[in-house]
């Protein structure tokens, strides 16, 4: 296959998942295969949550929609234009995905196919449908993917390169087990957000979704707000209010109720809405339901802050002086060209 046989392959892929836009999914005739993968995948969908309590339909069906996006044939030839493509022997690529949020590995997959080599996945058991319900649309679209897909349950042998994803603790035994091997081995990442005290209600709403999507989540989820000493919450707490019915969720819902008794029984000092704790922390991993919180003195600071944490952050939303900068209420909007880790998957994979 050439490349552009993939992008076009791909492309079809991104029409199919554009039918599934939440309450308003609706077939397409023009779109391939529905007869085949329609109802299965809407299906699946609406199931997921069996398998994972935390992938209700909103979030599954926000993913395929992000992917829908990316999978436009403009944005791949975009984001495949800036590589130097040439055929080169096919390898077998390991992946070890994660599943903390539907569709999380498929990234890694889209970059090892894209790049003409064979993909050798290893699901997490949270999330085991979706994805080889995606790669059986694609091998229809393009039959040449089918010897270049294999799943496995067991442990990943006979490849020449892997790319494993996991917590801080995982990731120490994937560079040890892995350590004769050309590697991506990613770690836990948070994402943060500073405020100066003159965000819009608008742009307050926005951090919403940001702290809120997935239920936080995702590396991608902020979970720690940069303030300026002496900043009032009063006017976040307000502009945030109307994502109360994450409560709903009996999952979150747990997660707030035993957080909340953690905190109240350490005597920690807590700012609470009934949804959403707040508290005063140094760490940038805050537990689901609460978001950890710092003040600064200088906005300059933020510089060599943000600098000695490069490591540990994905995103910094509002915060122009960094690359890692995200407006508000974008941090769930990655393009193809925002690599976990700031690791150039497909650089990577040119070259082995």
């Amino acid at each position: 296959m050439t490349l552009n046989n993939r992008i076009d392959a791909f492309s079809e892929l991104g029409n199919f998942l554009s039918q599934f836009k939440g309450d308003s999914s609706r077939r397409e005739e023009s779109v391939k295969f529905n007869d085949l993968f329609f109802e299965r995948f809407l299906s699946t969908i609406n199931g997921a949550q069996h398998k994972n309590g935390w992938f209700l339909p909103e979030q599954v069906l926000f993913s395929v929609f992000q992917w829908s996006e990316a999978l436009k044939k403009e944005s791949l030839k975009d984001w495949t234009s800036v590589y130097d493509f040439v055929d080169t022997e096919s390898k077998t690529v390991g992946i070890v995905m994660a599943g903390n949020i539907p569709l999380v590995g498929f990234h890694d997959l889209l970059s090892i196919l894209i790049t003409g080599h064979k993909a050798l996945v290893k699901l997490s058991s949270d999330d085991v449908k979706l994805i080889p319900l995606l790669c059986e649309y694609l091998i229809m679209v393009a039959p040449a993917f089918k010897p270049l897909i294999e799943f496995t349950e067991g442990k990943l042998q006979d490849f020449d390169a892997v790319i494993a994803t996991g917590s801080n603790n995982t990731a120490r035994y994937f560079e040890h087990y892995f350590k004769d091997k050309t590697s991506i081995i990613r770690k836990n990442r948070n994402s943060v957000a500073v405020l100066t005290g003159g965000e819009t209600k608008e742009q307050l709403s926005a951090l919403g979704e940001d702290i809120f999507r997935y239920y936080g989540l995702g590396c991608r989820s902020v979970s720690k707000l940069l303030v300026p000493r002496g900043y009032v919450f009063d006017e976040f707490y307000k502009s945030i209010f109307k994502f109360q019915n994450i409560l709903k969720h009996e999952k979150y819902t747990n997660n707030y109720d035993y957080n909340k008794a953690v905190y109240l029984m350490s005597s920690f000092k807590l700012l609470d809405n009934g949804f959403l704790m707040i508290k005063e922390d140094e760490s940038y991993s805050s537990p689901i339901s609460s978001v950890f919180f710092e003040y600064y003195d200088n906005y300059e600071d933020l510089k060599l802050l943000f600098k000695d944490k490069q490591a540990d952050l994905q995103c910094i939303v509002n915060f122009p002086e960094s690359t890692k900068n995200v407006d508000f209420g974008k941090t769930q909007y990655p393009n193809l060209q925002d690599y976990a880790d700031e690791i150039d998957t497909v650089a990577f994979l040119l070259k082995i």
